[in-house]
C-alpha cells in the first residue's frame, strides 16, 4: 500500500475532501519523512513543525466548521524562499536577507490559502535564486546536484517531504530540477501566477512555477494559482484557466515535433540516446524538425536579456554589501557588465519575432518535444547544471513541462514539452497522453 506521503496529490485532494483522511494526519507523515531524511537531503530552508501542524489543524477545523473546502484542502505545499510568507522568514537564499520576515504571504501564496492549501514550509533556493549552489542533495544520489535554483522545492516532492512545491524560473530553474530529481514540473507561460511578492531577479523572465507527483498534480495547483489581471503587464494573451478542463477535452492523439535546439551539441550521449528512443517509439507521431536561422542566436538573446536585468537588481548589493555575496555571484556580475544596452535592447526587440516563428511551426504541432537537460544530474556540487536546454524557452515565455520518464546511468532524465503563450492547458493535455504513453 502507497505510504500517505507518496500519494500524487490529486490521489490526497480526493481523500481530503471525502473526509478519509485528515490535514493533519497527511501533515504529519510528511513532517515524519522529512524527520527520516531532512539531514541526508537538505530540502528545506525553514520548517517548523509546530507551524506547520498549526496550519494543518485550522484547515481541518474550517472544514468541520461546514467552510467549503478549497480545490487544495489540507494539502502541504513548501513555498520556495524567494516568495514571501507572511508566518515564515524569507531569506532568498543569502546572507544580505538572513532573518528577514516581511510580515506579508506573496500573492501566490495568498492564493494558495485562499485554495484550502497548508503552507508546510520554505524550501531551499540557491542565492538569490542565481548561480550559487545550495546545500541540497539529489535524493536519488546524494553526491549529486538537485538543479537549481529551485533545488529545495525539487528535491523535497521527490523525497515525499511535500506533494506540491512552487519555484521560480529565470533560465532553468523549474525544468531542471524537475528533470534531475525526477518529478512532474511545469513552467507556465510568463506571468500566469503572479510574481507580486517574489524576489524579482529579471521583470522580462522570472516565472512562478510548480512541481507534482503527476501531470494532474501540476494543473490542480497551477489553477489555483492562475491570475490574467491587467495589473500583470507581463502575460501573454489571456488564456482560460482552467487546466483540468483543457486537460479532460476529446482530442485526438498529440503529434510532436522533435527539436534539437542551439543547445544540443551539449547533451551527453546517453541523453541523445534516451531522448532518440522517445522520438523513434513515437513513430509518425513525432517527426524531428528545424528551426530557422534567428534561433541560432536565441541562447545569446536570453543570456543578453538575463545579464542585463540581473545586474539591475543585484548589482547594487554586491557594491554595498560585497562580504555578504558569493564571489561566483560577484563574477557573473561583472560579466553582465560586458553586455551592451544595445545587445539587451537587441535582445528585447528579437522576441516577437522568434516567437511568432515558432507559433508557426506548433499550428502544425500539438507541442515541441526535446531535452530538459544536457544529461542526468550532474555529479559534485560545483554546478547546478546547465540552463542552456531551458533559457531559450523562458526568454520566450513560452509554457514548458518536464516529465520523469528517462534514465540515464541510474539517474533520473525528463522530457521537454514546450506550447504556444497562453496554450498551457493544451500543453498539459499533450503532456498527460505522453506520460501515459512513456509510463507502460
Amino acid at each position: 500500500m502507497t505510504a500517505l506521503n507518496e500519494r500524487t496529490a490529486t490521489e490526497l485532494a480526493r481523500m481530503l475532501a471525502a473526509g478519509d483522511v485528515s490535514a493533519e494526519e497527511l501533515m504529519r507523515a510528511c513532517l515524519d519523512r522529512v524527520a527520516a531524511r531532512e539531514q541526508t537531503v537538505q530540502a528545506w530552508a525553514f520548517l517548523d513543525p509546530e507551524i506547520a501542524l498549526a496550519n494543518a489543524r485550522a484547515a481541518d477545523a474550517r472544514r468541520k466548521a461546514g467552510v467549503a473546502p478549497g480545490p487544495l484542502h489540507g494539502l502541504p505545499v513548501g513555498i520556495k524562499d524567494i516568495i514571501e510568507t507572511a508566518d515564515m522568514p524569507t531569506e532568498n537564499g543569502s546572507d544580505l536577507f538572513r532573518g528577514q520576515h516581511t510580515g506579508r504571504d506573496a500573492a501566490c501564496v495568498a492564493m494558495l490559502r485562499n485554495a484550502g492549501a497548508v503552507i508546510m514550509g520554505k524550501t531551499v533556493t540557491t542565492e538569490l535564486a542565481n548561480t550559487c549552489p545550495s546545500k541540497t542533495r539529489n535524493p536519488h544520489n546524494p553526491e549529486h546536484t538537485p538543479g537549481g535554483s529551485s533545488a529545495g522545492s525539487g528535491a523535497a516532492v521527490a523525497d515525499f517531504h511535500v506533494p506540491l512545491a512552487l519555484g521560480t524560473q529565470t533560465a532553468g530553474s523549474v525544468i531542471r530540477p524537475g528533470s534531475f530529481n525526477g518529478i512532474h514540473a511545469l513552467k507556465p507561460t510568463v506571468g500566469r501566477i503572479p510574481r507580486d511578492g517574489v524576489l524579482m531577479q529579471s521583470h522580462t523572465l522570472d516565472t512562478v512555477g510548480v512541481f507534482g507527483r503527476s501531470v494532474e498534480d501540476l494543473a490542480l495547483i497551477t489553477d489555483s494559482l492562475s491570475d490574467f489581471g491587467a495589473a500583470n503587464l507581463s502575460r501573454y494573451g489571456a488564456p482560460h484557466p482552467d487546466l483540468a478542463s483543457a486537460m479532460q477535452q476529446e482530442a485526438p492523439a498529440p503529434h510532436f515535433a522533435f527539436l534539437e535546439t542551439p543547445a544540443w551539441p551539449e547533451a551527453d550521449p546517453g541523453a541523445r540516446a534516451a531522448i532518440e528512443g522517445v522520438v523513434a517509439g513515437l513513430g509518425a507521431q513525432c517527426v524531428r524538425e528545424s528551426l530557422p536561422s534567428p534561433f541560432d542566436r536565441i541562447i545569446d538573446f536570453h543570456g543578453a536579456v538575463s545579464a542585463g536585468e540581473i545586474l539591475a537588481y543585484y548589482g547594487h548589493h554586491a557594491e554595498a554589501s560585497p562580504d555578504k555575496v558569493s564571489e561566483l555571484l560577484k563574477a557573473r556580475l561583472a560579466e553582465s557588465k560586458e553586455v551592451g544596452a544595445g545587445d539587451y535592447v537587441a535582445a528585447l526587440l528579437a522576441r516577437e519575432p522568434l516567437n511568432e516563428a515558432l507559433a508557426a511551426l506548433l499550428d502544425s504541432y500539438d507541442a515541441v518535444l526535446c531535452l530538459p537537460a544536457a544529461g542526468p544530474a550532474p555529479r559534485g556540487f560545483a554546478t547546478t547544471g546547465s540552463p542552456r536546454f531551458n533559457g531559450l524557452w523562458t526568454y520566450l515565455g513560452v509554457p514548458c513541462v518536464s516529465l520523469p520518464r528517462l534514465s540515464v546511468d541510474g539517474l533520473p532524465l525528463g522530457v521537454q514539452l514546450v506550447g504556444k503563450p497562453g496554450e498551457d492547458g493544451k500543453l498539459l493535455r499533450s503532456a498527460l497522453w505522453l506520460d501515459r504513453e512513456l509510463a507502460e
